[in-house]
């Protein structure tokens, strides 16, 4: 029988690629999340920005660098959720300002 002890350990959402239904498979074992996800590198098209919330309105976080990658972790709609290379900010970027690294 397996137990769940200790304190719930929570991460800072714009720093680690953890939120409460979805990580990146990396965290999996530090993090208890529904479900683990392997990242879809895209490239970043020029004008992109990282937002905090999958939507036009949402809290600008940063400019994204051109030709920079951006790992996709989830896609709902217009929007992917990731991260920044493999250690940078996470937020949501409008899919139209990516495009996926084939």
């Amino acid at each position: 029988m397996l137990a769940m002890t200790g304190p719930s350990v929570t991460a800072d959402p714009g720093c680690l690629p953890v939120r409460g239904d979805l990580a990146h498979i990396k965290l999996a074992g530090r993090y208890f999340v529904p479900h683990y996800a392997v990242p879809m590198p895209h490239t970043i098209k020029a004008g992109a920005v990282l937002l905090a919330a999958g939507r036009a309105d949402g809290e600008f976080v940063m400019d994204l660098p051109k030709g920079g990658v951006f790992n996709v972790l989830d896609i709902a709609g217009a929007w992917a959720w990731g991260q920044l290379g493999e250690d940078g900010r996470v937020g949501y970027v409008a899919l139209d300002q990516l495009e996926a690294v084939i």
